[in-house]
């Protein structure tokens, strides 16, 4: 009768999860197995940078990459110099998967697909056979005679030597880890648009600047980047990293604050000059169709309605009107009440509070050899592969250290 194989369990198929099976050296020694409690596997993979996979971010400094970082900033450092996104190409790079950094620095595939990632996934799987599971929630972790006792939803049973939890963001599942024993952060949103509704952005969806500055006075928070107008209030890069950045104190103000926006991010008395130049220069121009900003001409009329009269020509404008424009454009006061997420895309923070974790090796610090990695953790990121990169980082370490210890246990 052959011996029954001591078996690895990775809780979530998601990236993280199998990022952290597919770098287990140890095979065939061990049994791996990914435990998916739906039939989705890799959702947000592909699903991500709009079915491209954003995979990392071309940013290669470990103290520069975690100022990207508002929760686990002080606790990657360590992690980002073990693993960051040099690391990333040259993983990919080796498997078969060419990667290319666009203007912003977001990394991609050069197939523009998610797809890539996933089949690379998959395969590296597949040659290693790792046993996938879907449909397998995990319902009760109990530690037994040295090993770990996992109960799953379909009412089946395994044992395992070793658990990497990657478990993304399912209430349920932090529920229990609550019950486990484990400290958790609440969980909240954290990349999210602002709903506003203000006669002057009504009408105006599909229209953006490229460089706005948004703030929030009472949290002394602010955000530089495209903002785009939407039919329910202001997203863009500019609001979801500012969303990102304030997470914790918007979700305290139940979403509903004050935000001043300067639509072309130069100073208000720079503007000013610029105005008060152009009635010298340009003074029979009409001054609704003629704007000496970078803004959409409709956006620009209707913020200085308000003041200016269609017939209105740059001679006829006065220093006070003028201030009132700049106003306008470069602090323009909006009240935020509410938000809205992209369902499936959105990130979330909270998670296993970082103080219940060793980050030299992603194992708790409570409980002997369970890990854990990716977005189950109090760990979330700015817009732009951050995210992604964070979970490669924790389970490819959450890995070595499991392979390193069999490989000395042998």
């Amino acid at each position: 009768m052959s011996k029954v194989k001591p078996t690895i369990a990775i809780i979530g198929g998601g990236a993280a999860g199998f990022f952290a099976a597919i770098n287990l050296d140890v095979s065939p020694m061990y049994s791996v197995v990914i435990l998916e409690k739906s039939n989705k596997l890799l959702s947000k993979v592909k699903i991500s940078g709009g079915g491209r996979c954003n995979v990392t971010h071309s940013c290669f400094d470990p103290k520069e990459l975690t100022a990207f970082y508002p929760r686990g900033k002080k606790e990657l450092r360590g992690p980002f110099s073990q693993f960051q996104p040099a690391d990333t190409f040259d993983w990919f790079l080796k498997r078969g998967v060419d990667l290319k950094t666009e203007k912003d620095n977001r990394v991609f595939p050069t197939t523009d697909s998610s797809q890539t990632i996933i089949d690379c996934f998959l395969r590296i799987a597949e040659e290693r056979n790792i046993s996938i599971r879907s449909q397998s929630g995990v319902v009760n972790i109990e530690r037994k005679d040295n090993l770990w006792k996992i109960s799953l939803s379909d009412q089946s049973e395994l044992e395992a030597e070793y658990v990497i939890v990657a478990a993304g963001s399912s209430p349920q599942f932090w529920d229990f880890l609550k019950t486990f024993g484990l400290e958790m952060s609440p969980q909240i949103p954290s990349l999210f648009t602002f709903n506003i509704d203000d006669e002057r952005l009504k009408h105006l969806a599909g229209l953006s600047v490229p460089n706005g500055l948004v703030c929030i006075p009472s949290l002394n928070q602010e955000s530089w980047g495209p903002v785009l107008i939407t039919h329910w209030g202001i997203s863009g890069p500019g609001v979801l990293k500012l969303s990102s950045l304030a997470a914790t104190e918007l979700f305290r103000l139940n979403y509903s604050f004050e935000v001043v926006v300067n639509w072309v991010g130069i100073e208000q008395e720079e503007l000013i000059e610029l105005f008060k130049e152009l009635r010298i220069q340009q003074p029979k121009k009409n001054i609704h169709t003629f704007s000496p900003i970078p803004i959409p001409i409709r956006l620009w009329n209707s913020l200085i309605n308000k003041y200016i009269s269609e017939a209105m020509k740059w001679a006829d404008v006065s220093n006070e009107l003028i201030r009132k424009m700049a106003i306008e454009i470069c602090a323009c006061k909006l009240n935020v009440s509410g938000k809205s997420t992209f369902k499936d895309e959105f990130v979330t923070a909270g998670g296993v509070d970082l103080k219940e974790i060793d980050f030299k090796t992603m194992e708790s610090k409570r409980f002997s050899k369970i890990y854990f990695a990716g977005e189950v953790l109090n760990i979330d990121a700015l817009t732009g592969g951050f995210n992604f990169q964070a979970a490669w980082t924790t389970s490819w370490i959450a890995a070595q250290h499991i392979s390193s210890r069999i490989k000395k246990s042998d």
